[in-house]
């Protein structure tokens, strides 16, 4: 009895020397058991209960004091069963992080569950913020409390019993709130007499709460491996084609589109899905189908489309969500025209001015080559005129100077030697018939 109490006495001075060591092994420990559970499906369910027995002794805390001090004489410090319940929490948080972090769909309004989940991981494991802002606010440190036990629940009790995503979610808050109420006295015990009616309250207004918009809260045992849209599944080889996030409405009337998924979820879980199809906010369809757990790489699903409105051309999405409301994935595309009815649509909705604006244009092309032609026409008809009187006053000219210049060479020749009259006297007479070829051509 002495060897067991000096323990418990050293436990309380080494988490007072070191008192982020508590932390390192709520941290250390609740990410330990994530990946041993996604390693290993079978340490899944004995972390679970692990997990189950810690809650149950925060639970029964003033009893086993009690009981520890009757039979061993042994009274427990209260900073030790601080320091035991701030390593639940943490144990806790930092279990189900993991999971509600794989499946969150973050640009959904579930990312701000996740986004919560991860404040109280984060405000478990720094002491100021524990011991000195948290704790003393006894209404917070109740709501604290019974998220940190919801958020275990809703990733242990599918790998314990089974139970689908509506099933865990219900048993979850019921669960939540039974247990919260012992701490709910002890927090509040000092307090005045309306204090615990109206944490109570408060505690029941959360869970309807809940219960009434599921999509807030993540299914955690669910998790989307594989989410596209295709135009082309290979039924034998559970192959698909590649994803599309933009179609026409030609391909998308012929073909059709599939909506294709691989989920996974714990062995033995039997859970019904629906792929929700809907058309600029609404909803057009609702395609019903049912998934077993236990594949690795995920219950591969698929479900097609036929039947479109008469215009669908618009934004679309196709949401997979659970039996209870809470959303697994989203998927988002386009419907454009053809390239056919944008160019009638493009006709259609010309506008009137801009046509006849067109046609001037036409108009004024047209006589903009009229007058280039009459232009043509008459520089022709110029040449014709003029260019018969430019040749004969060229040629005139010409023959002019080669017979002045015959005439001086002549004279020339007979007063020096008397020769004959040179020999291609028919060759100049013939140069300006050359010139004349030359100018018509």
């Amino acid at each position: 009895m002495a060897t067991l109490k000096s323990l418990l006495f050293s436990l309380i001075e080494l988490a007072k020397r070191w008192p982020w060591l508590i932390a390192a092994i709520g941290f250390i420990s609740g990410v330990a058991s994530y990946f041993l559970v996604e390693r290993k499906e079978s340490l899944a369910q004995v972390i679970a209960i692990v997990m189950l027995v810690s809650w149950v002794f925060l639970v029964l805390e003033n009893w086993l004091r009690e009981s520890f001090k009757n039979r061993f004489g042994l009274n427990i410090p209260p900073a030790l069963m601080h320091y035991v319940t701030q390593l639940v929490h943490q144990e806790s948080l930092f279990f189900a992080l993991p999971f509600f972090i794989a499946v969150t769909t973050w640009n959904h309004t579930q990312a701000g569950f996740t986004g919560l989940l991860i404040l109280c991981a984060l405000i478990s494991v720094i002491d100021p913020l524990y011991y000195k802002q948290l704790a003393p606010r006894r209404s917070l440190f109740v709501i604290f409390h019974a998220l940190a036990l919801f958020a275990v629940l809703l990733v242990a009790l599918p790998i314990l019993l089974q139970l689908t995503t509506g099933q865990s979610m219900a048993f979850a808050l019921i669960i939540s709130l039974l247990f919260s109420l012992p701490s709910l006295v002890k927090f509040v015990a000092n307090g005045r007499w309306w204090r615990r009616p109206l944490m109570a309250l408060m505690l029941a207004l959360l869970a309807a709460g809940l219960w009434q918009v599921p999509t807030l809260v993540p299914p955690a045992s669910l998790r989307l491996t594989e989410f596209n849209l295709v135009q082309q599944v290979d039924r034998e080889e559970r192959t698909h084609s590649i994803h599309i996030d933009r179609i026409d409405v030609e391909s998308l009337k012929r073909d059709g589109i599939y909506a294709w998924t691989a989920i996974r979820a714990p062995r033995g879980l039997q859970e019904k899905i629906h792929h929700i199809w809907m058309h600029n906010g609404k909803q057009v369809d609702r395609i019903t189908l049912n998934i077993e757990g236990g594949s690795e790489q995920g219950y591969r699903a698929w479900t097609q489309k036929l039947n479109f409105p008469k215009d669908p051309v618009g934004k679309w999405q196709v949401k997979v969500v659970t039996d209870s409301g809470q959303l697994i994935g989203i998927k988002r595309f386009t419907v454009e025209t053809s390239v056919d009815e944008q160019g009638s649509l493009l006709e259609r909705l010309k506008p009137p001015f801009f046509q006849e604006s067109t046609e001037d244009q036409q108009d004024m092309e047209e006589t903009d080559n009229t007058q280039e032609l009459e232009s043509t026409e008459e520089q022709e008809s110029l040449y014709q005129r003029l260019a018969p009187q430019f040749i004969q006053e060229m040629t005139e000219s010409q023959e002019n100077v080669e017979g002045s210049d015959n005439t001086q060479e002549l004279e020339s020749s007979e007063a020096l030697e008397n020769v004959e009259e040179p020999e291609n006297a028919e060759e100049q007479e013939n140069a300006p018939e050359q010139q004349i070829l030359k100018l018509e051509d």
